[in-house]
C-alpha cells in the first residue's frame, strides 16, 4: 500500500469521526479571537481624567477606602496602568469597579454582557458547554477531537502537496480555481486553504493539547528534560495559565493561616493595604516600560505583597515579571521570563501560542484567520467525503444491476480546469 494511501483514509475518517466537534470549537475560536480586546473595549468609556498635566495620582490605599466604603467588604486585587488615562481597577470575586485615578470617584461596574459572552463561548469551545460531571466527558471528547485535528493538520502536509513539485502540479493546491463548482471547488478550497494555514494551524493546534490534558501539560516538561510540577487540586492541565483563579486544595495549616488573615483584613478592611502605594511606586522602578501592575491583595498587615508587572498587552508571558517585597520595601522575590525553566517557558508561550496572544494583535490575528480556515477545512472535507460516500454507493448500485461502466467524459484542459483538479485528487487517495 502507497504511503499516500495508508495516510488518506485515517486522515478522511478522523475528520468524520470529529468532524462536528472541530466545527464547533473551530467557529467558537475565531468569535474568542479577539476576546481580551473586546472586553477591555466594553469598559472603554472609564478613564481617568488628570486635572492637569502630571497631576499626582491618589494613592491606592485611598482608593481602596472609597471602595470598602461604598461596598462595605475588602477587595482581592487592584490592577493599575501606566497610562494617564487607565483607571484604577478593583476587583472583588466575580465583580471589577473602575476608579478615577486622580479623584477616587466610582466610574462604574464593569459590564457584564460582552464578558458573559466570552464566557459562555468559552464553554462550548472547551467542553461543549456540558456543567457538572457530564463537563468531564465532553472535555474528554474535545481533548481528544483536537488530537485528532493534529493528525489531520499532519498528515494534510503530505497530502495536500502534489507528489511532483512542478509549478503546473502545484499551482492547482495553492492557488485558488476560478469558475470551479461542485466537487473540484471543494477540492480546491479544501487543499489552498490547508497549504496557506498549515503552520499556523499546526500552532495552534498543539498548543491546546497540553491545555487539554495533564498528560500532554507534563509532556512539554520532560521534553525540555524535566520533572513537571504536582499539580494543584489533582486538576487537569490547565494550572498556570493565568486566569486569576487559584487551585483550591486541602485545609493544611498554611491555608488556615490565610483564611485566618483574610477573616482579620474583613474586621479591618484597610489594614493589609498599609504603605501600598509606596510599594506599588518601588515596584514601578523595577521595569520602567511597564504597562499595567496587578496586584493581589495581602491577607494581612506582615504579608508580603507580590506585583504581576506587565511590559505587554496581557497576553505576552515573555514580558511579565514578578516582585514580591515585604514591608519594608526589601525585595522577597524576582522572577522574570528568563529566569524560569526552559519547561516552564514553553509551556507559558504554548498557552499564549494557542490564542497567537504571544505575538501581540498581529499574532492573534494570524491565529484567528487560520482558526478561520480550519471552519472552511472540516466543511469542505465532509463534504468530500459525502460525495466520495455517494459515488461508491453509486458504483455498487450499478454493478449489482450488472450496468456497463460509464467512460469518462472529456473536459477542457487547463491549468486550474477541473479536470485536472480531479486528476489531483484521484492521486492523493
Amino acid at each position: 500500500m502507497k504511503l499516500r494511501t495508508l495516510l488518506f483514509w485515517p486522515h478522511l475518517i478522523a475528520g468524520v469521526v470529529a468532524g462536528a466537534v472541530i466545527l464547533v470549537m473551530s467557529v467558537t475560536g475565531v468569535l474568542l479571537t479577539y476576546e481580551r480586546q473586546l472586553v477591555e473595549w466594553s469598559n472603554s468609556d472609564y478613564q481617568s481624567r488628570p486635572p492637569s498635566p502630571g497631576a499626582p495620582r491618589m494613592p491606592v490605599e485611598a482608593v481602596l477606602a472609597r471602595f470598602s466604603e461604598a461596598q462595605g467588604a475588602p477587595a482581592a486585587a487592584v490592577i493599575v496602568g501606566a497610562d494617564a488615562t487607565d483607571p484604577v481597577i478593583v476587583s472583588a470575586g466575580p465583580r471589577t469597579f473602575y476608579f478615577d485615578a486622580y479623584s477616587g470617584r466610582l466610574l462604574g461596574e464593569g459590564r457584564q454582557g460582552t464578558r458573559q459572552f466570552m464566557s459562555d463561548l468559552r464553554a462550548w469551545h472547551r467542553w461543549l458547554a456540558y456543567e457538572g460531571e457530564s463537563r468531564l466527558t465532553a472535555r474528554a471528547v474535545t481533548g481528544w477531537s483536537n488530537v485528532a485535528f493534529l493528525f489531520i493538520v499532519v498528515s494534510g502536509l503530505y497530502l495536500w502537496f502534489p507528489r511532483r513539485w512542478t509549478w503546473q502540479h502545484l499551482r492547482p493546491v495553492v492557488l485558488f480555481a476560478r469558475g470551479a463548482r461542485g466537487k473540484a471547488r471543494d477540492f480546491n478550497w479544501h487543499n489552498v486553504i490547508g497549504a496557506w494555514c498549515l503552520v499556523p494551524l499546526f500552532i495552534v493546534v498543539i498548543s491546546a493539547v497540553p491545555i487539554s490534558f495533564p498528560w500532554g501539560n507534563d509532556l512539554v516538561y520532560r521534553a525540555m528534560g524535566e520533572n513537571p510540577p504536582a499539580r494543584r487540586g489533582g486538576g487537569g492541565g490547565e494550572q498556570g495559565r493565568g486566569e486569576g483563579r487559584g487551585a483550591r486544595g486541602g485545609g493544611g495549616g498554611p491555608q488556615r493561616e490565610a483564611r485566618g488573615g483574610e477573616r482579620a483584613q474583613a474586621r479591618e478592611p484597610l489594614a493589609a493595604v498599609a504603605g501600598l502605594n509606596g510599594l506599588l511606586a518601588r515596584a514601578s522602578q523595577q521595569e520602567p516600560e511597564w504597562r499595567s501592575i496587578n496586584v493581589r491583595l495581602p491577607p494581612s498587615p506582615s504579608a508580603p505583597v507580590a506585583f504581576a508587572i506587565d511590559r505587554g498587552d496581557g497576553g505576552q508571558p515573555q514580558l511579565r515579571s514578578t516582585l514580591t517585597l515585604d514591608r519594608a520595601g526589601a525585595v522577597v522575590e524576582y522572577e522574570t521570563f528568563s529566569s524560569q525553566t526552559p519547561g516552564r517557558q514553553l509551556r507559558s508561550v504554548m498557552r499564549f501560542a494557542h490564542t497567537g496572544e504571544v505575538l501581540g494583535l498581529p499574532g492573534q490575528t494570524v491565529a484567528g484567520i487560520a482558526t478561520a480556515g480550519s471552519v472552511v477545512l472540516v466543511w469542505t472535507g465532509i463534504a468530500l467525503a459525502l460525495r466520495r460516500g455517494r459515488a461508491w454507493l453509486g458504483r455498487r448500485s450499478k454493478a449489482a444491476a450488472g450496468a456497463p461502466a460509464r467512460a469518462p467524459q472529456p473536459e477542457a484542459a487547463g491549468p486550474l480546469s477541473t479536470a485536472s483538479l480531479n486528476r489531483v485528487e484521484e492521486s492523493q487517495s
